[in-house]
């Protein structure tokens, strides 16, 4: 079952059930897919594009959350961290800190990396490892931790 199978089985099930909010934000994500697949040409994404996809949306819902948070808007905060919740669902599952603790050893061993200098390189080997199932920010820290 593709991504946009599963969305278009929960969108119906939300409607049924009468979940505006899980029904809106399905209704985004099915449209970023789309749009997605118009913009790359093709009729089907693959399921990289997919994880892509998905990651952008939340991502942008995290950013937006802490800007809202940060300017004191508690009811568009909750708004937000529901939305996340429920996009959370169609992304990957995300490792756990000690699994990406030893991705980014094994590949600092992996590139010979040994110095802040090294940084970029180590970057781009983990980060195919790690699509859609670890934030870059947490990979950052890691890779900066091990290579000071």
């Amino acid at each position: 079952m593709t991504l946009l199978d599963k969305l278009n089985e929960d969108m119906k099930q939300a409607m049924r059930d009468k979940e505006k909010e899980k029904l809106s934000v399905i209704r985004m994500l099915k449209a970023a897919l789309q749009n997605e697949a118009i913009h790359q040409g093709v009729k089907d994404l693959t399921p990289d594009d997919e994880v892509t996809v998905i990651s952008r949306e939340l991502k942008q819902r995290r950013d937006s959350l802490s800007e809202f948070e940060k300017a004191g808007r508690s009811d568009l905060s909750d708004k937000v961290r529901s939305e996340i919740v429920i996009v959370e669902d169609y992304a990957p599952k995300q490792l756990a800190p000690e699994e990406l603790e030893n991705i980014v050893k094994a590949t600092i061993e992996e590139v010979g990396a040994s110095t802040k200098a090294d940084f970029g390189k180590v970057m781009s080997a983990i980060m195919p490892k790690v699509k859609g199932k670890a934030d870059g920010g947490a990979v950052n820290q890691f890779v900066k931790k091990y290579l000071s």
